[in-house]
C-alpha cells in the first residue's frame, strides 16, 4: 500500500516541478518586457517619414530620450551624397541643415544616435520635394551699376601714365604748341619783314641825299 501511494505522487511531483519552471519563465518574460518596451527610439521627424514637401531648409528628429553622437547622411534623387551641416544634439532633439537648397526629387535621410542606455541606434526615413530650389541671398543680388564718379575713375585710370593731353582745338593754343614744336611764329616773320622794309627806305634815302649834294653849284 505505501509503496502505490510513493508511485502516485511521483507524477504530481513532476508536474508542480514543471508548473514551477514555466511560471519562473513566464515572470521572467514579464520582468524583461517593460525594459524592452522602454528601450528609446525615434518619436517623430521633421520632414516625416514618405512627406512631400516643396522645399526642406532643416532636418529635425525628436527621440524618447536624450542621444548623443548623431550622425546623418543624406543621399539625393541620382543617389549621390549631399553636404549637411554638423548635426547638434540638443535635449531630445536632432538637428541639422543641407548645405545648399534641394532640387524636387526623393532623397533618403539615414540617423544613427548613441541611446541613453550606450547602445546605438540607427535608422531612416524618405520624403519628397516638389519645388526648384531658389537661389540664395548672396547668389541672387545683382552686380550695382557704376556711378559716375567710378566710371570718371575708371577712365583715368585707363589713361597711360605720361601720355599727353590731347590738343586744344583754339589758334592761341596751336600758336603755343608750334612755338614749342620749335616752328617759327608768324609774328618773327611779320616783324623781319618789316625790318628788312625800314633798312630798304633808309638806303634809298641816303643816296638821294648824295645824288642831290652833288649836283648842287661848283665854284
Amino acid at each position: 500500500m505505501t509503496h502505490s501511494l510513493r508511485s502516485a505522487r511521483r507524477p504530481f511531483r513532476a508536474a508542480v516541478r514543471a508548473g514551477v519552471a514555466v511560471g519562473g519563465a513566464v515572470l521572467l518574460l514579464l520582468a524583461a518586457a517593460p525594459a524592452a518596451l522602454a528601450h528609446d527610439r525615434l518619436k517623430s521627424s521633421s520632414p516625416a517619414d514618405g512627406a512631400k514637401l516643396a522645399q526642406v531648409e532643416s532636418i529635425e528628429l525628436e527621440f524618447t530620450s536624450r542621444m548623443t553622437m548623431p550622425t546623418l547622411v543624406l543621399d539625393g534623387p541620382a543617389g549621390e551624397n549631399l553636404p549637411l551641416g554638423k548635426p547638434r544634439a540638443q535635449g531630445v532633439t536632432v538637428k541639422a541643415e543641407p548645405a545648399a537648397p534641394l532640387e524636387p526629387g526623393r532623397y533618403r535621410l539615414a540617423w544613427r544616435v548613441v541611446s541613453s542606455d550606450g547602445h546605438p541606434i540607427a535608422g531612416e526615413l524618405r520624403f519628397t520635394v516638389t519645388a526648384p530650389a531658389t537661389p540664395t541671398a548672396s547668389e541672387s543680388e545683382a552686380t550695382p551699376a557704376e556711378t559716375p564718379a567710378e566710371t570718371a575713375s575708371a577712365s583715368t585710370s585707363s589713361t597711360p601714365a605720361g601720355a599727353a593731353p590731347a590738343a586744344s582745338s583754339s589758334p592761341v593754343a596751336q600758336a603755343e604748341a608750334e612755338a614749342g614744336s620749335g616752328g617759327v611764329p608768324g609774328w618773327l616773320w611779320v616783324a623781319a619783314a618789316a625790318l628788312v622794309a625800314g633798312g630798304a627806305a633808309t638806303v634809298v634815302a641816303g643816296r638821294r641825299r648824295r645824288a642831290t649834294g652833288d649836283a648842287g653849284p661848283r665854284p
